[in-house]
C-alpha cells in the first residue's frame, strides 16, 4: 500500500505560477512511476505528466509542454509538478498517482485525495 499527499496547490492568476508536492510512505519509493493527473469540473480526468522511478524520464501532455516541469527526489519519497504560465484551463483538481512499474504508461495502483489549483483570468 501506498499513501499519496499533494500539497501546493491555490489561487493563482494567469500568468503565475505554483509548485505542487506529493509525498510517499508505505512502500519503496523508487519501486514507482509517478504521474500526475488533473480533473475539471464537468470533465473527465486527464493525464498531464509522469515520470519513471529513476526520474530521467519525464513525459508531459501536450496542453501543458513547456509549461510544467516534473521531477521527483526519491531521498525525500517526493514528486513535484513545477507549474508556469497558468491559464484559466489549467484550473481543476490536480491529483498525484503511483504506477508499480517503471513505465509510466497504463493504469495507475494508488491515488492521493488531490489539491485544488484554480487560475484566475
Amino acid at each position: 500500500q501506498v499513501q499519496l499527499v499533494e500539497s501546493g496547490g491555490g489561487l493563482v492568476q494567469a500568468g503565475g505560477s505554483l509548485r505542487l508536492s506529493c509525498a510517499a510512505s508505505g512502500r519503496t519509493f523508487n519501486n514507482y512511476a509517478m504521474g500526475w493527473f488533473r480533473q475539471a469540473p464537468g470533465k473527465e480526468r486527464e493525464f498531464v505528466s509522469a515520470i519513471n522511478r529513476s526520474g530521467g524520464r519525464p513525459y508531459y501532455a501536450d496542453s501543458v509542454k513547456g509549461r510544467f516541469t516534473i521531477s521527483r527526489d526519491n531521498a525525500k519519497n517526493t514528486v513535484y509538478l513545477q507549474m508556469n504560465s497558468l491559464k484559466p484551463e489549467d484550473t481543476a483538481v490536480y491529483y498525484c498517482a503511483a504506477r508499480a512499474s517503471d513505465y509510466v504508461m497504463g493504469t495507475y495502483d494508488y491515488w492521493g485525495q488531490g489539491t485544488q489549483v484554480t487560475v484566475s483570468s
